[in-house]
């Protein structure tokens, strides 16, 4: 766990892989449940503390979040994710040859049972919207840069892997992936109003230095995409 940014309204933290985000049935430590330590020692408050979920990332996947301090900041924050002020970038490393920049639109369909997402129609799913860009191309491996348009459960990784680029190291999606293998979908940017003053405020992080991210040079490729949308 890493703070990114702290104040009395906001938390900003980059969530370790393979660490939910909230308490769930399988009873293993949460992000949320460590937050809320980290607050009350800090400031020595007793009781309980309190700290909102405003978004969540699947378990397996790292990246930036924020939690809300106050039931206003949470409520402020709810309501600007639900009018589309959020924009969130990812980065995937794929197997497959991307295109230079697509959008992928497809229905899916959640199986809250199994957990699982499936590819649908519309008359049976709910609208995914995703762009994607490609920041560079190696022999069978891409790296993309993602934006969602949509927040369905498991998107990225359903839409990506329908669409030929499944997710290096995703158990779930991609039938080529080996035992023990991380999945290689990183929440790498993340932009939203503040809920106090209004302004808008972008977060950032990389993943670690590991198989497959160390085969790019990704800070060089993200900040060349950066600079390019600054342009545009």
């Amino acid at each position: 766990m890493k703070i990114l940014y702290e104040d009395n309204h906001l938390l900003v933290v980059r969530k370790p892989v393979n660490v939910p985000v909230n308490a769930d049935d399988s009873g293993d430590d949460d992000l949320l449940s460590q937050l809320k330590e980290y607050l009350k020692e800090k400031y020595d408050k007793p009781g309980n503390v309190y700290l909102g979920l405003v978004h969540r990332l699947d378990r397996p996947v790292g990246g930036v979040m924020v939690y809300a301090r106050t039931s206003k900041a949470a409520s402020r924050l709810s309501d600007a994710l639900r009018q589309d002020r959020f924009a969130k970038s990812y980065l995937a490393v794929c197997q497959g040859q991307a295109q230079n920049r697509r959008q992928l639109t497809d229905y899916l369909i959640k199986d809250h049972g199994r957990n699982t997402t499936t590819v649908g129609n519309e008359e049976n799913g709910k609208l995914a919207v995703l762009d994607y860009q490609l920041l560079e191309q190696q022999d069978d491996l891409c790296l993309l840069k993602v934006d969602i348009q949509t927040g369905r459960s498991h998107q990225i990784r359903v839409q990506l892997s329908h669409d030929g680029l499944p997710i290096w190291g995703d158990q779930r999606y991609n039938p080529d992936a080996r035992p023990g293998q991380q999945i290689a979908l990183f929440a790498y940017s993340l932009s939203f109003p503040h809920p106090v003053s209004g302004q808008m405020m972008t977060f950032t992080d990389r993943p670690d230095d590991r198989q497959p991210w160390n085969r790019f040079d990704i800070e060089r490729l993200c900040n060349a995409s950066e600079k390019e949308e600054s342009k545009s």
